[in-house]
């Protein structure tokens, strides 16, 4: 395994990137602040998830098929794009949430907030370049099975994910509970959920590789 000061290291730059605001905190928020706590953090376990699909994609060598067929990469990144405007619609056309949600009701949430976030995760091929990029700086092949370490490093990056994404969640709940009184403002959060995903979608859409 790799040593103290390596993963030191990594849970340093992790904490970074992870509390630098970007498409999968704008999501988890928008989530919280529209649906609750449940389907924020169900969201998030998707988002996890998927990080676990990735890192073990690299340490199998499949995410180098994006590199090595840019055409793969496209197909991705579109079906990504075209399955974010689908939530984007489904988003805005559904009933504003009740104020007392049904248990059955609420198990069936979180069950598809869990589901939209792993596939809004594997969908991003941003995501597979950015465990290509980051995780091999701090693999150390000398020091045992590279796909342990990998996984390791994946599981670091989530369990600190946890704790910053966490706290995002409780903030925008609470203040999506401003809105959920009635009147006119109490389908802003649905509203604002179905833009962010309108917008991640152009963005992947139209956002080249690097």
């Amino acid at each position: 395994m790799p040593d103290l000061a390596t993963l030191l290291l990594f849970s340093t730059a992790c904490l970074a990137l992870t509390a630098t605001p970007g498409p999968d905190m704008l999501l988890i928020a928008s989530r919280s602040a529209s649906q609750g706590k449940g389907a924020g953090f169900a969201t998030l376990a998707g988002i996890q998830v998927g990080t676990y699909c990735h890192a073990l994609a690299a340490a199998f060598g499949l995410s180098q098929l994006f590199l090595l067929v840019p055409f793969a990469y496209d197909i991705v990144r579109y079906a990504g794009a075209a399955y974010l405007l689908y939530l984007a619609w489904k988003t805005v056309q559904a009933g504003a949430p009740a104020a007392t949600p049904q248990p059955d009701a609420v198990r069936r949430t979180v069950g598809t907030m869990f589901w939209q976030g792993l596939l809004t995760n594997l969908l991003n091929p941003k995501m597979v370049l950015f465990v290509l990029a980051l995780f091999p700086q701090f693999v150390q092949p000398e020091a045992g099975s590279v796909a342990l370490q990998i996984m390791l490093l994946a599981t670091i990056l989530n369990a600190i994910g946890i704790v910053v994404n966490g706290a995002v969640i409780v903030a925008a709940s609470r203040l999506g509970r401003l809105f959920t009184g009635g009147g006119r403002w109490r389908r802003l959060p649905q509203y604002l959920l179905g833009a962010v995903f309108a917008g991640l979608a152009v963005r992947l859409a139209f956002d080249s590789r690097r």
